[in-house]
């Protein structure tokens, strides 16, 4: 059970096994002098955690401040909920849960993270048009955090047509008077040329998918690119932007904004995002290490 010391909530999903919310969440709660318990709850090792329902009452009675919620249960955990903020009912998706006098508030800080991570290293940018690739849950709360920044001209691009349209005309009605042009991944050279940002929100960077989504020869100084994927630290795509020369911002920075807002909507305790971001690349860069050789 929670005390006063104690930080415990957890992380409900699938395909966790390369997730660095526990490292992170647990260490900034030890460094504020917390009991930490960051569990894990990785469909693919339990069947049951899908059981959203029985999972959160359990989550509840044993005490837990609240739960982070990651694919593929953002939008269905929502019926489970008693009630929404509002980004995340603009959006209709759902990554913390936060367990409030016996009630279910459920928050959206994809959109947080990213804005954070915008406003602190590209305030100063040309936001006239902007090319997003990938238009799926995170996508939207990538492409609102964009439009609330100002940018003026979103390109949104995806892979499933009707889906990235429909995303399109959702981020409108939340944004009156923006324009938000959807279309298809294999379009970006159409659009490119006009843009100055670029801004990726699929896979593509990560472990599984380790490409660029980006044609190297579309890349040059005068566009500014966000990464949303953070391991590796350096993408591909991170790669072929500096070395064309633009500035560029990698998915780090989202993620630990998003994880200290978690914190603090857990606990009302705003942690330093500085050191949670020294921490990240250490364990990023510790994981990419080789291992160290047995051979005599």
């Amino acid at each position: 059970m929670n005390t006063p010391n104690t930080y415990q909530v957890g992380l409900i999903g699938s395909d966790l096994s390369l997730s660095l919310a526990k490292v992170i969440h647990e260490r900034a709660a030890r460094e504020l002098g917390l009991d930490a318990v960051y569990r894990v709850l990785d469909v693919k090792d339990d069947l049951a955690y899908g059981d959203l329902s029985g999972t959160l009452a359990r989550l509840q009675h044993e005490g837990y401040l609240g739960t982070n919620v990651t694919h593929p249960f953002k939008k269905s955990v929502i019926a489970e909920l008693d009630e929404l903020s509002a980004d995340a009912e603009a959006l209709g998706a759902v990554n913390t849960v936060v367990f409030t006098d016996g009630r279910r508030i459920g928050h959206n800080t994809d959109w947080y993270g990213f804005a954070r991570s915008f406003e602190t290293l590209l305030g100063q940018v040309d936001k006239g048009t902007v090319v997003q690739l990938g238009a799926g849950g995170a996508g939207v709360a990538v492409a609102h955090a964009l439009l609330q920044a100002g940018v003026q001209d979103l390109i949104l691009l995806g892979r499933d047509p009707g889906r990235t349209a429909t995303s399109a005309d959702a981020l409108v009605r939340m944004h009156p008077g923006s324009t938000v042009r959807p279309d298809t991944l294999d379009t970006l050279a159409a659009y490119i040329d006009s843009a100055r940002g670029l801004v990726n929100a699929t896979p593509m960077g990560m472990p599984a998918h380790p490409d660029s989504p980006v044609p190297a020869e579309l890349l040059d100084p005068r566009l500014w690119v966000h990464e949303v994927v953070y391991q590796p630290l350096e993408t591909e795509l991170m790669r072929q932007a500096r070395a064309a020369g633009c500035l560029t911002v990698g998915g780090e920075h989202m993620f630990v904004y998003q994880a200290a807002e978690n914190f603090r909507l857990f606990t009302g305790i705003q942690p330093g995002p500085e050191r949670m971001l020294a921490h990240l690349k250490e364990i990023v860069e510790a994981r990419a290490q080789p291992a160290p050789s047995t051979a005599n």
